[in-house]
């Protein structure tokens, strides 16, 4: 609801909107397509949080999402430099729901599911 935090998804959208493009490509030209398109969006949107940090109270739940994003952005960087990687790990979380999901696993009235 705030204007900040849709501004940051729209930001976020973008980098997005570039792996659309970078789908089906080698991992080489996924590597320039996001050096030329996805870096300065990432790099501007890290400027641009910390910016929005300084102007908002650190005490409110908006400064705590910027700054929990701002300590991720260096973890996620790496996708810029390596065409093997993936902007999130959605990918990977869709692969393994079947197992996480206690359900899949056993009905709920065996008392392994309940512990």
């Amino acid at each position: 609801k705030l204007p900040v935090a849709g501004e940051a998804v729209l930001r976020i959208k973008k980098l997005y909107d570039v792996e659309t493009q970078a789908r089906g490509l080698s991992p080489h030209d996924r590597v320039a397509l996001r050096q030329e398109h996805a870096k300065p969006i990432f790099d501007d949107l890290e400027a641009w949080l910390k910016e929005q940090l300084g102007k908002i109270s650190s005490k409110t739940p908006l400064a705590s999402a910027i700054k929990y994003a701002l300590a991720r952005l260096p973890k996620a960087r790496p996708y810029l430099d390596n065409g093997f990687l993936e902007l999130d790990n959605n990918t990977a979380e869709r692969a393994v729901k079947p197992v996480a999901n206690g359900w899949s696993l056993c009905t709920p009235f065996l008392s392994a599911c309940k512990h």
